[in-house]
């Protein structure tokens, strides 16, 4: 079991990391979402170390998550912005599935979710070094 512990402590590190990377070297649109998935992050942590695990703020958690991250989508119609705010629509219908059919959290849980997550990190990751390398190559022909 320490593996499994070991590898969410670092996947949860990677996630910090990216949403930092993104809040100093990304444009508004990187800023605002790294600030949305952090806050998504510490909710997820307190709920599942503090609160013990409430189904429904984890629902309510990634559902509002989508739900603020869809404005920003279209107003920046931004690729990486698109697929985060599909991501968190899959967190939220995993989520939803286990919250209706009362099944308790498992292996195949805890593996897609840390598998989404990870995804979402990315596409941060990506938008951050896209708008990054725009806004030097910006400044460095300028």
């Amino acid at each position: 079991m320490t593996a499994v512990y070991a590898l969410a402590t670092i996947l949860l590190l990677f996630v910090a990391a990216t949403c930092v990377f993104g809040l100093v070297k990304g444009g508004a649109p990187e800023r605002f979402a790294a600030g949305l998935i952090l806050a998504n992050l510490l909710v997820g942590v307190l709920n599942g170390w503090v609160i013990d695990h409430q189904p429904l703020l984890s629902l309510v958690n990634n559902g509002l998550t989508a739900l603020l991250l869809l404005p920003l989508t279209v107003y920046y119609a931004s690729f990486w912005l698109g697929g985060v705010m599909l991501l968190y629509g899959l967190l939220f219908t995993l989520h939803a599935y286990y919250t209706v059919v009362a099944r308790p959290y498992d292996e195949l849980f805890a593996n897609l979710n840390n598998l989404n997550f990870f995804a979402v990190s990315l596409c941060l990751l990506s938008g951050t070094v896209i708008a990054w390398r725009r806004r030097r190559r910006a400044a460095a022909g300028g």
